[in-house]
Formats: structure tokens, C-alpha cells, sequence
């Protein structure tokens, strides 16, 4: 391996082009032969003959070098023409002759035109006939002939150093080509490689520095805090509800929003601080904080949340989002990088969870927040295997009629030691990690189940609404698994409801809307839940078969108070009407709001007014109850 690259570190990697080196012995073989051309006509006897000889190998030269067989015309080129010197030299002067003044330029071109497999031999033959000869013509055993001074002399030394200099002007001419090229190549080079030093720190979508860049900036700037009294501040921002900007509009909007959030960043922080965006829709700021600093950190993070809930002006869209910021300190909070940046990413969910468009400083109890969160995790699948999930119903009423119509299906946990974990904990949980398919799973079984169950008691028609994840989607057999527990359960698909947000619908909608077209011919209905939160985006209840929209609880329990909730539901419901979808609100929890929907026009209620949800037992016996109640109004 060491002798090949010092096989290819002789010679630089042009002379190692054929065309280019069969083109150098052409010119070279034409000077030659024009040289010996010259001496020629002033030479006679065998030295005239060796002089043809010479010539005559050098047409070989040329016409080998014009197939491109450069490696052979040179060889041949330097061996004959040696040969023909020291053939000259042995006929005449022996070491004296004039002959071997072209012997150092034929080790010069053996060098640079065959490389050390051709000079070596070449300096090895020159050395054996010089010494040879000169020995034999010293101990008499060769006659050297020695002519007088003439002016064919001085000829034939003329035209061998013209032979030798234009030859090798030749050759110098294309090594000092060759060196300039390499040198334009090297800055290039070196241009390239700064640029791509530079790319390999900068983000190409904001221009703002990287993650790569940030880290090595923290362990340089950490060091010197370390020896001083300061502290480091790793500043944490994150978009909220970025996501539906990226599926409702593109990503081409979204890199937009992503460009301009960064240009508004860029003017809050001072020059010494880094901005970086750390990837997705999260950005860092790096930045000193000397003692009793804390509070300029604190403002910088307002009004980075203030920057991002200015709205953005998009390809003709108005668009509003806010961002959540969390923050932590070195070496206070950690020492390392990804530390520091971990407890200001827990600090940042924090802020989320707490209602999001606001910031929180990291402290040791949301790291044991993370740790619940984990354990809980680890305790989902424990959960469904040991029997600790449960389904519970809800009755859903036709507020027209006064009938109870149907029930949504919710799920609980409750712990071997007899508390509950709330749905709002476990069920993100659930699907971050999958577990939400089996859990989505289960619950789909026991409810169909339990639905059958009601109609073969006698309550024939009563449906059951199932909450769906995202995740359900994703492997793409949801049709399949609804099929086989329809099967199973013997519950008509009419009878069963899916309950999809508005956010499921804008994320993969051509993977989601091929699978619900399959459950739609199977005759499954589906419903918007929590309508009104979201985009309310008309296109999507056509898109995707929806039957009956859920108004959101938070506008249902205003409508005795706020001035505002009463027209947004009644526009909602008669959009519905429009549209000939049923509305079902939630959240009904007194008469006075009954009435108000009844005035409205709403076609169907659930809520604490008429039942809390109840297990599945509970939910049988409240049927029987009502049926009794309406057999005694009758």
C-alpha cells in the first residue's frame, strides 16, 4: 500500500494523462529528430550511420506516442537516444566526447517523463559504460579517437544543447502550467473547504448559526465563565402550533414563518449572544449572565414570546401562533451541553403545559416530572395487561325528542392502589410511545361490545362514539381491525361513530382519508370532536364523510354568560343544518343552557346535566332507568 502511493506521489496526477504526454513526445521526438537532422549534414562515416539509426527510432517514438502509447515512446524515446550517445561517444573521444554533454538531460527527462522504474536503470547504464570506458581506454584495451577542433564541433555542440533546451523547455513549460493549476486548484480548494466550514455551522434554511456551532461555543464560553463569576444562560423557544401551519398551507409557508420568527429574533438579542435554531421549529439563545442578570434573561424570553405572537403575513394569509421558552443555567443547571439544553427543553414543556405562550425557569421538580412521566410510561402496557384500563359512557340525548340516542365511550385508569390517572396525563403518554394503538384497540372491542349488548336488551338504535388517535392510523389496517370487531361484536357498523379532532384531519390526509373512505362504505359514521377549537375548515367535513360535529364544552358553558359564545354556536349549528350534519354539544350541565340550545336548534346534548360517564353496569342499569321513566310519564 505505501509503495503505490509512492508510486503516485513521483509524479503529479496530470502526468499521469496520456493524451497529454503522447502530445509532450510528439514535440519532443520533433525537436530531437530535427537535432540529429541538423548533425547529420555535417557528419559522415558510422557516426552518420548511428545518427540515421537515431532518427529512424524517433519516427518509432512519434508513431507510438500518436497511438497514445505514451509509457512505450517513452521509454523507447530515452533508451534509443542513450544508446545512440554513448554508441557516438565509443566510437570517438570515449568520455571525452561531446556526446555525453546530453546525458544529464536524459536523466532530467527520465525523472520527470518515466519516473524512478526508468531513471534508476537509465543512471545505472550511464555510469557503467562512462566508467568501462574510460577504464578500458586508460589500460590501452580501447582506442579512443581524438580529432582536432572544427567547426562541425561546434555544430554538433550547438544543436545538442538546443536538443537538450528545447526538450526541456518543453517540459518545464507544462510543469509550470501544471503548478499553476495547482495552485487554482488548491485555492479552490481552500475556499471550498471554508465555505463548507462556514456551511457546516450555519442553517441553511435561517442563516443562523447551528446546533454544531452552539455546542462548540458553549464549551469555549463555559470555560471562561468557569474561571470568572458568571453563569452561562441557555435559552429555549419553541413555536406552538406550528404543525398545522406546515399542513394546512405547505412547507414552502412554513420555512417562510420559520425565516421571518428568526429575522424578529434576531433583533431582541445583543451582539455578543448566539441564536441558533436548534431544529423543527425550536430555537437557542447562548448567552452570558453575570450575577443578579436573571431578570434581562427573563425579559429577553418575553419578548421573544411577545415577537412571536405579532402575527405573520404569509402568501395572502394572516397567520398567528405563539412560543413557549424555557431556560436553564450553566453550570448551575448542568455542565455539559446536552445537559444544560435538556433541563431548559423540560423547562420549555413546562411552559407548554402550563398553558403555553409563556416561559419557565428549569428547576429540580420538572426533572422529576420527566421521571413520573417515564415511569408512567413504563406503566401503560403494565396497565392493559393487568385489567386496570376500564371503559365508561356517557349518554349522549336527542334534546328534540328527549330520548337518550347514544353514548361516547371514555377511558380510565385506575391504579392497583385505587387512584385514577387522568386521560389528559396518560393519553399523550400513550401515544407518543404507540402504546395508543393497543390501548385504541381494546377500548374500540369493549365498547362495540357493550353497544351490542344495550340493543339486545331492547334499547335498539342506541350507537356508541369511539375517540380515535392519529397513531390508529399509521400502519394503515384500521378498516381491517374495525371490520373484525364489528364481526366479533355483532354490532352493525351503522351503530358505531369514530370521533376524529380537526387536527387529525389536516395532518396526512390522503393516508387518513383512503382508510376512512373504507370504513364509510363499511357504513361507520364519524364526528368531529371539540369543533371550533381548531381551523373549522368546511373542506375537511366534506372530505372525510363527516356526520356530526361536537361543539367544544368551553363554548357550550358560556352560553348563559358570554355575549359571544351564543352567535358562534349558533352559527355553528346552522352551518350544520346546511350542511345536513347533526350537532351534539357538550359539556351541558344545567337547564338554562338546555334551553338555549333547544332555542338554538341543536339536535343532541351530553353532559353532567343529565350523567356524569358511567361504567359500563352503571350505564345499563341508568338506561333501565330512564325507559322506566318514560314508561311512568306515559
Amino acid at each position: 500500500m505505501n509503495r503505490h502511493k509512492a508510486k503516485k506521489a513521483e509524479m503529479p496526477a496530470d502526468f499521469h494523462n496520456d493524451a497529454l504526454r503522447s502530445r509532450r513526445m510528439l514535440q519532443i521526438s520533433a525537436v530531437s529528430s530535427a537535432g540529429l537532422f541538423l548533425i547529420s549534414l555535417v557528419a559522415d562515416g558510422r557516426i552518420l550511420l548511428y545518427l540515421w539509426g537515431g532518427m529512424l527510432m524517433l519516427a518509432a517514438v512519434a508513431w507510438f506516442a500518436w497511438r497514445q502509447r505514451p509509457g512505450i515512446a517513452v521509454n523507447l524515446f530515452l533508451w534509443s537516444i542513450t544508446l545512440m550517445l554513448s554508441a557516438l561517444a565509443w566510437i570517438s573521444e570515449g568520455v571525452r566526447d561531446m556526446s555525453l554533454l546530453a546525458y544529464p538531460a536524459m536523466l532530467v527527462f527520465s525523472a520527470i517523463l518515466g519516473g524512478r522504474r526508468l531513471f534508476f536503470p537509465l543512471l545505472l547504464f550511464m555510469l557503467l559504460f562512462a566508467t568501462v570506458t574510460g577504464i578500458l581506454t586508460l589500460t590501452g584495451l580501447h582506442q579512443a579517437y581524438y580529432y582536432e577542433l572544427a567547426y562541425r564541433h561546434i555544430i554538433f555542440v550547438d544543436v545538442i544543447l538546443l536538443m537538450t533546451g528545447f526538450s526541456g523547455y518543453i517540459l518545464i513549460r507544462d510543469q509550470r502550467r501544471l503548478m499553476a493549476s495547482l495552485r487554482e486548484e488548491n485555492r479552490r480548494v481552500k475556499e471550498n473547504e471554508n465555505l463548507i466550514g462556514a456551511l457546516a455551522n450555519v442553517d441553511q434554511l435561517t442563516g443562523l448559526a447551528n446546533r454544531r456551532y452552539l455546542e462548540t461555543e458553549f464549551q469555549r464560553r463555559y470555560r471562561h465563565c468557569r474561571d470568572g463569576d458568571c453563569q452561562l444562560a441557555v435559552l429555549f423557544f419553541d413555536l406552538d402550533n406550528f404543525k398545522p401551519v406546515n399542513d394546512s398551507l405547505g412547507h414552502a409557508a412554513g420555512d417562510t414563518l420559520l425565516r421571518q420568527m428568526a429575522e424578529r429574533m434576531n433583533k431582541l438579542i445583543a451582539p455578543d449572544d448566539i441564536l441558533c435554531r436548534f431544529g423543527g421549529d425550536e430555537f437557542l439563545v447562548l448567552t452570558g449572565c453575570a450575577p443578579g442578570e436573571e431578570k434581562r434573561i427573563h425579559q429577553l424570553a418575553q419578548s421573544m414570546i411577545d415577537a412571536a405572537t405579532r402575527p405573520f403575513f404569509i402568501m395572502d394569509t394572516l397567520i398567528e401562533v405563539s412560543g413557549s421558552a424555557g431556560v436553564a443555567y450553566a453550570p448551575r443547571h448542568g455542565e455539559s451541553f446536552s445537559e444544560v439544553c435538556k433541563h431548559a427543553d423540560l423547562a420549555m414543556y413546562q411552559a407548554k403545559a402550563d398553558g403555553r405562550h409563556t416561559y419557565r425557569v428549569y428547576d429540580d421538580s420538572m426533572d422529576r416530572v420527566s421521571r413520573e412521566k417515564l415511569s408512567m410510561t413504563a406503566g401503560l402496557r403494565d396497565a392493559l395487561k393487568n385489567g386496570e384500563f376500564s371503559v365508561y359512557y356517557q349518554p349522549q340525548l336527542d334534546i328534540r325528542q328527549a330520548r337518550v340516542c347514544g353514548a361516547e365511550a371514555l377511558i380510565r385508569w385506575q391504579q392497583s392502589d385505587g387512584t385514577f390517572v387522568s386521560p389528559a396525563e396518560f393519553i399523550p403518554l400513550a401515544e407518543s410511545t404507540g402504546i395508543i394503538v393497543e390501548i385504541g384497540h381494546w377500548v374500540l372491542r369493549q365498547s362495540c361490545i357493550a353497544c351490542a349488548q344495550w340493543q339486545r336488551l331492547g334499547f335498539a338504535g342506541m350507537t356508541v362514539s369511539v375517540n380515535l388517535s392519529y397513531v390508529q392510523f399509521r400502519d394503515g389496517d384500521l378498516p381491517g381491525k374495525v371490520k373484525a370487531i364489528l364481526r366479533e361484536s355483532g354490532l352493525p357498523a351503522q351503530a358505531l361513530e369514530l370521533e376524529l379532532t380537526e387536527s387529525m384531519l389536516i395532518g396526512e390526509s390522503v393516508h387518513v382519508q383512503r382508510q376512512m373512505d373504507e370504513l364509510h362504505r363499511l357504513g361507520v359514521r364519524f364526528a368531529i370532536d371539540d369543533f371550533g377549537t381548531g381551523y373549522s375548515n368546511l373542506g375537511y367535513l366534506k372530505r372525510f364523510n363527516a356526520a356530526r360535529l361536537k361543539i367544544d364544552k368551553s363554548f357550550v358553558s358560556g352560553l348563559g354568560t358570554s355575549e359571544r359564545d351564543r352567535p358562534l354556536v349558533s352559527a355553528i349549528i346552522q352551518m350544520a343544518d346546511s350542511l345536513d350534519l347533526a350537532v351534539v354539544a357538550e359539556g351541558v350541565e344545567d337547564e338554562t343552557t338546555l334551553m338555549q340550545l333547544q332555542s338554538l336548534g341543536c339536535h343532541e346534548a351530553q353532559g353532567y346535566y343529565w350523567s356524569p360517564a358511567l361504567t359500563g353496569d352503571h350505564f345499563v342499569r341508568w338506561l333501565q332507568a330512564q325507559a322506566a321513566d318514560m314508561e311512568n310519564l306515559c
